[in-house]
């Protein structure tokens, strides 16, 4: 008896093993937990074409509760690596910490495959506003308390909590007014409806340039490529740093030769020049690291976006 265990456990390893070298075997799909068109479907669109895995990779979007009914449907999936998820901070590293309802968890359901790409946060006002630089709306801020007004894509996202992390920071206090989705937001800010707002720099920079919205600074560590010319927020409050990112994930359990495989192929494509160049035209920066950096990043993230969010009450909706 002793001797068929031994023997069936061989044959489950070599099968394994066989499954591996010869993924894939037919269509993979790629899980964009977003409507079509937006930043994370752009991405996936964008470096699909260019996959050289032997088989189609299908992108299908699947939206809803902040990307995380798509990233639910990945993390319940087959650990085989026919499914895969291209996801940002929204549901791997915001609601999380924000909801309590969620049937999966970034770390345990989630095996990071290849950081893609980063970008950067942009703050802007209506021309309207006497404001000119992070100083001058922070005074603003202190002589009218809670009259200022700021847009967000809606409550836990990037552009409330980045705006929550400032006011903290500089210990003012703006009235937050929460949209659904960041366009409608950002036509009120243009009308003057709104005095302020964060944003990715994608979103408002046509606006920037043609002198529809001010610039007032960038959230990352270094100068953005796009607004080269417009200083960090860091550099009034140092510390200060919200970036972007796009990661590409696989339901955890996927065999390392399935990860590897996959790995490599994301990070040969993102250093093709056409995508490299299409990337950059969208304003992200790309990454291109593995998935151990993937990891660390958003373990740091999720606790960034917890500190944010209890100190600020924040609540679902």
């Amino acid at each position: 008896m002793r001797l068929v265990w031994l023997l069936l456990f061989t044959l489950g390893a070599f099968s394994g093993i066989a499954t591996a070298q010869d993924y894939p075997v037919k269509p993979v799909r790629l899980l964009v937990p977003y409507p079509a068109g937006g930043p994370v479907d752009a991405v996936a669109r964008i470096l699909v074409p260019h996959l050289g895995l032997g088989q189609n990779v299908i992108v299908e979007n699947r939206s809803g509760a902040g990307g995380s009914l798509g990233a639910e449907v990945v993390a319940k999936a087959a650990p085989d690596g026919y499914l895969m998820l291209i996801a940002n901070s929204g549901p791997m590293t915001i609601n999380p910490v924000l909801r309590t309802d969620l049937t999966y968890h970034p770390r345990r359901d989630f095996a990071p495959v290849t950081w893609l790409t980063s970008g950067q946060m942009v703050l802007v006002v209506h021309p309207s506003v006497p404001a000119h630089s992070v100083k001058d709306l922070v005074a603003l801020a202190r002589a009218q308390p809670g009259k200022l007004n700021y847009g967000s894509a809606g409550v836990g996202n990037t552009t409330h909590l980045g705006m929550e992390l400032l006011q903290s920071m500089a210990k003012v206090k703006l009235h937050h007014i929460p949209y659904k989705g960041v366009a409608p937001a950002f036509v009120d800010l243009m009308s003057g409806q709104l005095d302020v707002m964060f944003g990715n720099i994608t979103g408002p920079l046509a606006h920037i340039q043609a002198g529809r919205l001010r610039a007032l600074a960038v959230t990352g560590p270094k100068p953005s490529h796009a607004l080269p010319q417009v200083p960090r927020v860091a550099e009034v409050y140092p510390g200060f740093e919200l970036v972007t990112w796009i990661g590409m994930f696989v339901p955890a359990g996927t065999p390392e030769a399935i990860r590897s495989r996959l790995q490599s192929e994301f990070l040969r494509v993102l250093q093709l020049k056409d995508v490299r160049e299409r990337l950059v035209t969208l304003g992200n920066d790309v990454v291109a690291a593995k998935g151990e950096e993937l990891a660390a990043h958003v373990d740091g993230e999720l606790k960034l976006y917890a500190k944010i969010i209890k100190s600020a009450g924040i609540k679902p909706e």
